[in-house]
C-alpha cells in the first residue's frame, strides 16, 4: 500500500477552537474529576466545573495585566497542573503560549522570545528567573514577567477580579479554527529551532476525532499521571484531549518520586517514550540479578515475548500458556502494582519501540499503543488502536488524517493534525509540503492494512565508501535496549564500514558492574576499558547487528567517557540525539575507529 486515507468521524466546525473544548466538558459533566493535584501523599480532586471557574478567574487577570488578543507569552516550568490552567486560561483571554523546555538555557530561551516576538514571560522557579535574567537585556519587548513560585497566580486572580464575565466570553470566542493556537519551537535536532504554528483547529479537530477512535482508552474512569514536559506537542496534545474525553490527569515532574505517584493515583494508562520502557525493564531485571533472580527475570520475560507472539498469532501453545502463568504471579503481578496496579494501555511515541519490549509489556497486560507523530502534526498522525494493534508498527492514521509514501521512502501526510506554518519563515513553509502533503523527512512503509511502520530518517541515512544506505536508527534502538548502553550514535558516512561511539548508563553501571562480580566502584574511564563492560557493550552490538545485513553492520566501536545530555547540547529535550552536534564534536574519535584501515579495500567487503 502507498497511501492510507481515514475519514473524519467528527465534522469539523471552522468556527470553534479549544475553549470550546472545555466548556463543553463542563456542561456535559460538570461534577466530573479533571485533576488530581498533589498534596502530601494524597490527591486533591479538581472538577471540570471548579477548573472551568478557576480558568476564566486566571484568564480574567491575564486581561486587567494587559495581555491583548493575539499577544505572545512565553512559558517556562516543569510538568504541573498550573501549566494546563495558565494554557485554557491564555486562550480564554485571547493570548498565545510559547512554550520553552524547562531545562532550556538562556540561549535558547532568548530564541524562543525573541523570535516568537512574545511581549510577556511565565517563569517557575528561580533556575528559570536566572536564565531569564542572563538575556533580559536583549529581549525589551518582555515587559511582563510572571513567577509561578512567588504566588503570582493568586496575585493575577485578584487583580482580575473586576472584569467582567462576558469581556472572557467575548475574548474566547475571537478565535477561529485556522488561528494560531500556539508556537512551538521543534527541539533542533538539526540545527536552530523552527516555531510551528498550530491551530486551534489542530487542537480541536485531532482531540474530537481522537477521543472517538480512543474510546476504550479514554473512559469514563480513564486516568494517567503526566510525567513527560508539556513543552512537548506529545503531552500537551493528552492534555487538551484528557479535558475533552474527561480524563482525570495527575502531574509528577520529579521522576524519582513517579513510582510512588503511580501507586498513589493507579493510572489506567500512561504517556511514555521508549527511553523509559527501557528503564523500567533494566532497572527491573537489574533488581532481580542483585537478589540471585536474574535467571528467573530473564525467563519469565522470555516466557512473556513468547506468549505475545504466540497470542498475536492466534494460538498460545498448552504449556506456554502454563509457563507464563506461573511467572504472572511470581513476577509481573509485582511489576503491575509498581505501576499502580490498573494500568491497561501505555502510549508510546518520540522514538520506535523494540518489539520486544512491546511483546513483554503486552503480555504483562499492558497494551501499547504505539504511535507516531511530529511537532508539525501536532503529535499524532497515527497510532495503534486498543483491540486493533500490530507490534512493530506505529499504526494506522488517526480519522482526519492521510498518510502515503513517496517514490523514496519518505512518508508524507496530511488531515487535521498539520501545523499551518513555519512562524515568519513561507520558504521553509513551501519547501516543506508536496502540494498539500507534508514531507515529514521520515522513511518509512503502509502494509496492506494502512499499518505505519518507521525504517528511517531521510537525512540520517549515512551512505558508506561503498555506497551502501544505512539507517542508524535501528541500529541504535537495537543496542540501546542494553542496560550499560546510556546512548549510541552509528558513524560511517563515506567511511569504509559502519562503526558507533557508546556512552555508558552511569546510572545502571555501579549495579551492572556488582552483579557481575567486578568493582561497583571503578570509575567511568576505567568502566571504558574494562573486558568485561566492553564484551557487554559488544554483546549489545551483535544483538543490534542481527537486524541488519553484515555490510550494514556495526564493526567497531569506541565507548566515550563523557555523557551526551541536553546540557551539552548533544540531546534534544525530549533526549534524542543530535547526531550531526555529535559527530562534529567527536570527530577524533570517529577518524581513531577508522585509523589506518584502507578506505577502497575495505569498501569491497562484505
Amino acid at each position: 500500500m502507498r497511501e492510507s486515507v481515514i475519514p473524519a468521524l467528527v465534522p469539523a466546525d471552522p468556527t470553534g477552537n479549544t475553549t470550546d473544548l472545555l466548556v463543553e466538558r463542563a456542561a456535559l459533566t460538570p461534577d466530573k474529576v479533571l485533576f488530581g493535584i498533589p498534596e502530601g501523599d494524597q490527591w486533591r480532586d479538581v472538577t471540570a466545573a471548579e477548573f472551568l471557574a478557576q480558568v476564566r478567574a486566571l484568564a480574567k487577570g491575564f486581561v486587567a495585566a494587559g495581555v491583548q488578543p493575539g499577544d505572545k507569552i512565553g512559558i517556562m516550568s516543569r510538568t504541573r497542573y498550573e501549566w494546563v490552567l495558565i494554557d485554557f486560561a491564555m486562550w480564554f483571554a485571547g493570548g498565545v503560549l510559547v512554550p520553552v523546555y524547562e531545562t532550556s538555557s538562556a540561549s535558547q530561551l532568548l530564541w524562543n522570545l525573541q523570535d516568537s516576538g512574545a511581549v510577556g514571560v511565565i517563569l517557575e522557579d528561580a533556575k528559570h528567573r536566572a536564565a531569564f535574567d542572563e538575556v533580559k537585556a536583549e529581549l525589551p519587548a518582555v515587559t511582563t514577567v510572571w513567577h509561578l513560585d512567588s504566588d503570582d497566580l493568586a496575585t493575577l486572580v485578584a487583580r482580575g477580579a473586576d472584569v467582567p464575565d462576558d469581556e472572557i466570553e467575548r475574548r474566547r470566542k475571537l478565535a477561529n479554527g485556522d488561528d494560531i493556537a500556539t508556537l512551538i519551537y521543534s527541539s533542533g535536532t538539526m540545527g536552530k529551532p523552527k516555531g510551528v504554528v498550530l491551530t486551534h483547529a489542530n487542537f480541536v479537530e485531532l482531540s474530537r476525532n481522537a477521543g472517538e477512535i480512543l474510546g476504550s482508552v479514554l473512559q469514563d474512569r480513564a486516568s494517567t499521571v503526566l510525567f513527560i514536559t508539556i513543552a512537548h506537542v506529545f503531552a500537551r496534545f493528552i492534555s487538551v484531549v484528557s479535558v475533552h474525553a474527561g480524563v482525570r490527569v495527575g502531574h509528577q515532574a520529579d521522576t524519582t518520586k513517579l513510582m510512588d505517584s503511580l501507586q498513589s493515583f493507579q493510572p489506567t494508562f500512561l504517556l511514555m517514550v521508549p527511553r523509559v520502557f527501557e528503564k523500567v525493564y533494566n532497572t527491573a531485571e537489574q533488581i532481580a540479578e542483585s537478589g540471585g533472580k536474574g535467571k528467573i527475570f530473564r525467563a519469565a520475560a522470555d516466557t512473556a515475548v513468547k506468549y505475545s507472539e504466540a497470542r498475536a498469532a492466534g494460538k498460545v501453545p498448552f504449556g506456554l500458556n502454563l509457563r507464563f502463568k506461573l511467572f504472572d504471579r511470581l513476577v509481573f503481578s509485582t511489576l503491575r502494582a509498581k505501576m499502580g496496579g490498573n494500568v491497561e494501555y501505555a502510549v508510546s511515541g518520540s522514538a520506535p519501540l523494540s518489539t520486544r519490549l512491546g511483546h513483554f509489556f503486552s503480555a504483562l497486560g499492558v497494551e501499547i499503543l504505539e504511535g507516531y507523530g511530529l511537532t508539525e502534526t501536532t503529535a499524532p498522525v497515527s497510532v495503534n488502536l486498543p483491540g486493533h494493534s500490530k507490534i512493530g508498527t506505529v499504526g494506522p492514521a488517526l480519522p482526519g488524517n492521510a498518510i502515503r509514501i513517496a517514490d523514496d521512502g519518505e512518508i508524507e501526510v496530511k488531515g487535521v493534525c498539520v501545523f499551518k506554518e513555519y512562524w515568519q519563515n513561507p520558504s521553509l513553509t513551501a519547501a516543506s509540503f508536496n502540494g498539500e502533503w507534508f514531507k515529514t523527512g521520515d522513511l518509512g512503509a503502509l502494509d496492506a492494512d494502512g499499518f505505519l511502520s518507521i525504517t528511517g530518517r531521510k537525512k540520517e541515512i549515512i551512505v558508506t565508501a561503498g555506497g551502501k544506505n544505512v539507517a542508524p536508527a535501528v541500529l541504535e534502538d537495537g543496542a540501546r535496549s542494553n542496560p550499560l548502553i546510556d546512548q549510541i550514535v552509528v558513524v560511517g558516512e563515506q567511511r569504509p564500514f559502519i562503526a558507533a561511539l557508546v556512552t555508558l548508563d552511569r546510572e545502571m553501571l555501579p549495579v551492572w558492574l556488582k552483579n557481575n562480580g567486578q568493582d561497583q566502584n571503578m570509575t567511568i574511564d576505567e568502566a571504558a576499558q574494562n573486558e568485561a563492560v566492553r564484551a557487554e557493550v559488544q554483546k549489545a552490538i551483535d544483538h543490534a547487528n542481527q537486524s541488519v545485513s553484515r555490510a550494514e553492520s556495526i564493526r567497531k566501536f569506541a565507548i566515550l567517557t563523557t555523557n551526551w545530555t541536553e546540557d551539552s547540547g548533544h540531546l534534544t529535550p525530549k533526549l534524542s540525539i543530535k547526531r550531526n552536534v555529535i559527530v562534529k564534536d567527536f570527530a577524533a574519535d570517529v577518524d581513531a575507529l577508522y585509523a589506518g584501515v584502507p578506505t577502497q579495500a575495505m569498501s569491497l567487503q562484505g
